[in-house]
């Protein structure tokens, strides 16, 4: 049998599978319309987008489905997600509910700012009437303020506290918040100076982000929760999880997942720079892992580097953690001059045996990240 004698077969399947696709790409627009119906149901009654609950459900039955029919569950499993983030987009763009049809004006001081802009747009999006208030505003802020129900304060770390001392004159019934990635300082400057419903916000996303399903706020209570928790209900109707937190325990927390993480990324990048290292030579010898985590070296320095820099001189407790991480650094190191495998081999099995649980779940999880990094690779 040879090429020739396989022809007609070969364009017969392939027929048949052109057809398939038709089929697929039918029912994935049917799919599509029936969710953003779904999407106007859920609006008009301010149900979340997001259904965790529903989510896992249809998940697992899919995945059970899928099994039984001889097919991959994780391939199921992956088209299912894919089309679920379609959906989602596709009822986010029916609007939401306004929670608080009464709350007056909400002003968004920084709203022109690429994290501003998204609170502006989904504020709008769900009916209330929005303000921004930037530098060159200020002459007439008397007026923007006036009759707000709702200020957020949206600028940079280094400006925030200024920022806020400026506004001791709100209505005591306005809710006032930030959304800096640092929470003791403003939590404290604006109890101080309003003396209204106060909460500290910390998005823990960029301004790419195109909606806040699944996303994750994180709150931190500062005066009369019952008089803003409406707000919450309106990020949750958006998408997003609530993630409530004491403003310290934040600042704490931040100083891991944030500085030591940002200043270990920058100190990586500076080292590859000093030593001359070939980036088209590392893209091109790197494991899937390595590629991810150059990607991640690579992202942070396309961006602002007043932002990052903030981050890091936000808290001069920083500095302490800093150096503790320096310390382990070259104690690690120490370690490997010596030529002391045991002691390396037992600090290895010390920090995996903390992870616990987390490690193999962290491992499964960057498993799926590998494969869509892996998807996305450019030849």
């Amino acid at each position: 049998m040879d090429n020739k004698s396989i022809a007609p077969q070969l364009d017969q399947l392939r027929n048949e599978i052109d057809e398939i696709d038709t089929q697929l790409v039918e029912l994935l627009a049917k799919r599509r319309r029936v969710t953003t119906k779904v999407g106007e149901l859920k609006s008009k009654v301010g149900m979340p987008i997001y259904a965790p609950e529903r989510e896992a459900k249809l998940l697992s039955m899919r995945r059970q489905q899928a099994m039984e029919a001889g097919v991959s569950p994780e391939l199921i499993e992956d088209i299912l997600r894919r089309l679920m983030s379609d959906s989602y987009i596709s009822q986010d763009a029916s609007g939401y509910q306004c929670v608080n049809t009464e709350c007056g004006k909400i002003v968004v001081i920084g709203g022109s700012g690429q994290l501003g802009k998204v609170f502006v747009d989904l504020f709008e999006r769900s009916g209330y009437q929005v303000e921004i208030l930037e530098q060159e505003d200020w002459s007439n802020s008397d007026n923007i303020l006036a009759g707000a129900g709702v200020v957020i304060v949206a600028v940079p770390i280094r400006l925030t506290s200024m920022i806020i001392q400026k506004l001791s004159f709100l209505s005591k019934t306005c809710i006032l918040a930030d959304v800096t990635s640092v929470k003791e300082m403003p939590l404290y400057e604006m109890m101080k100076v309003h003396k209204g419903p106060v909460v500290g916000l910390h998005p823990m996303f960029g301004p790419d982000v195109s909606g806040l399903i699944k996303q994750t706020i994180i709150t931190c209570e500062g005066r009369l929760p019952e008089q803003y928790n409406w707000l919450l209900k309106q990020f949750q109707v958006w998408g997003a999880k609530i993630y409530p937190v004491d403003a310290l325990a934040h600042d704490q927390a931040m100083s891991m997942v944030q500085v030591m993480r940002h200043f270990s990324t920058i100190a990586y990048g500076y080292h590859l720079m000093t030593e001359g290292a070939d980036i088209s030579q590392l893209v091109e010898m790197s494991s899937p892992i390595y590629r991810l985590e150059l990607i991640m070296v690579g992202r942070l320095f396309a961006q602002d580097p007043v932002l990052y820099t903030d981050i890091i001189f936000s808290n001069h407790d920083n500095v302490a953690m800093m150096k503790r991480f320096a310390y382990r650094f070259l104690e690690l190191l120490e370690d490997v001059e010596m030529g002391d495998k045991d002691a390396f081999v037992t600090m290895f099995s010390q920090v995996s045996d903390w992870f616990g649980d987390y490690a193999d779940i962290f491992l499964q999880e960057s498993k799926a990240m590998l494969l869509k990094a892996n998807e996305l690779k450019k030849d």
